[in-house]
């Protein structure tokens, strides 16, 4: 804004002859020009390198987060190193396979003699069965008032056994 109001101040001073005048005010506007473009050129590159700082902070946190982590995996390693995992896992296969083992002996656990005991009650349970009477499926007859019943007294109607 400053600076064309200098130009419009040197087409002035050219309309009244005083070029001298004019030629020393259009350097002035010059040279605030180019302190205006190099200023700028400084902000940015002051913004570029604040923009570069923080993005080396970043990575400096993304590498210590590193540096940390493979402490730690170190540290891991050296408490648990892979003869020790293969000596874990093979531990809990002997384990897995011995519960197998205990599982079968316990599914299976029944000797000859308790199977032929079975066998026994079972054919003993179906022999009792056999030598019971077979009661009628069909309901019995009421017994007439009056009529005597298998014990000799007088019946109620009901038969008894």
């Amino acid at each position: 804004l400053n600076l064309e109001r200098e130009r419009a101040l040197a087409r002035q001073l050219l309309k009244e002859g005083k070029k001298e005048k004019a030629m020393l005010l259009l350097k002035k506007k010059r040279y605030q020009e180019q302190l205006l473009d190099k200023t700028e050129n400084q902000i940015s590159n002051l913004e570029r390198m604040v923009q570069d700082i923080e993005f080396t902070q970043i990575e400096m946190k993304v590498i210590e987060g590193l540096k940390i982590g493979n402490e730690c995996l170190n540290k891991m390693h050296q408490v648990m190193s892979i003869e020790e995992v293969e000596r874990i896992i093979g531990e809990t296969q002997d384990a897995v396979e011995y519960q197998r083992q205990i599982d079968e002996i316990l599914a299976g656990s029944l000797t000859e003699e308790d199977e032929d005991a079975i066998l026994e009650e079972l054919n003993a349970i179906t022999q009792e069965q056999m030598e019971l009477p077979e009661v009628p499926s069909e309901p019995l007859p009421e017994k007439i008032p009056g009529t005597l019943s298998k014990s000799g007294m007088r019946g109620t109607g009901l038969v008894s056994f």
